[in-house]
């Protein structure tokens, strides 16, 4: 497994690397994203090696929705966590934008070893429908989760995000973004800083 098998790019540290982390994008999204560049390299500047790659159904087509199953993606995300594993002796961290977040926390709950799960924009419903809430596999989540979520979201209110940490197994945080909506963009908060400050602590 190589980087080329997973379409990623990798955001070197100085030195040897404390650990792994690797994320992946959002349903109309790519690993070229601007959040996911400013997270890698806000996570090799604190001395790991950061990997931003594509999903199965993005390596077939550059545009578009997800298209093919939800579980290939799944195993998308189980060959990034492999392929980190073999690059580090230290922790993993996986995780993602809205839909690569999805992924990546099903394929956790399913039994998929990481130390910690960093989720932006966690897309907890369709927008306007929170009736859909995307929560049935949340219990079954046994490692420390970050949400990074915007009190602008159409995803899930700040209200029910919580209330959606609240079924996580595991110790979690919640880093607000006053103001943000979906993409987290802010004039006024380094995003980037305030997730991996937040992932780090978890990690201990």
């Amino acid at each position: 497994m190589t980087l080329d098998d997973i379409a990623g790019i990798a955001h070197e540290p100085e030195g040897s690397p404390v650990g792994a982390v690797v994320l992946t994008h959002g349903a109309g999204g790519n690993r070229d994203g601007a959040l996911l560049v400013g997270l890698c390299d806000e996570w090799a500047g604190r001395g790991w090696l950061a990997i931003r790659y594509n999903l199965p159904y993005r390596r077939r087509r550059p545009k578009g929705p997800p298209s093919g199953s939800a579980k290939a993606d799944q195993e998308g995300v189980v060959e990034a966590v492999e392929l980190a594993r073999g690059l580090t002796d230290g922790p993993v961290v996986a995780g993602g934008h809205s839909y690569g977040g999805r992924m990546t926390s099903v394929a956790v709950a399913d039994g998929l070893a990481v130390d910690v799960l960093a989720l932006t924009s966690y897309p907890l419903h369709p927008p306007g429908k929170p009736e859909r809430a995307r929560t049935e596999h949340l219990p079954a989540i046994a490692v420390p989760t970050v949400f990074t979520h915007g009190t602008a979201d159409p995803f899930g209110s700040p209200e029910e995000m919580r209330a959606a940490l609240a079924l996580v197994g595991a110790a979690t945080e919640f880093v607000e973004i006053t103001g943000a909506r979906h993409d987290l963009g802010s004039k006024s908060l380094n995003v980037p800083a305030l997730a991996v400050d937040a992932a780090l602590r978890l990690l201990g």
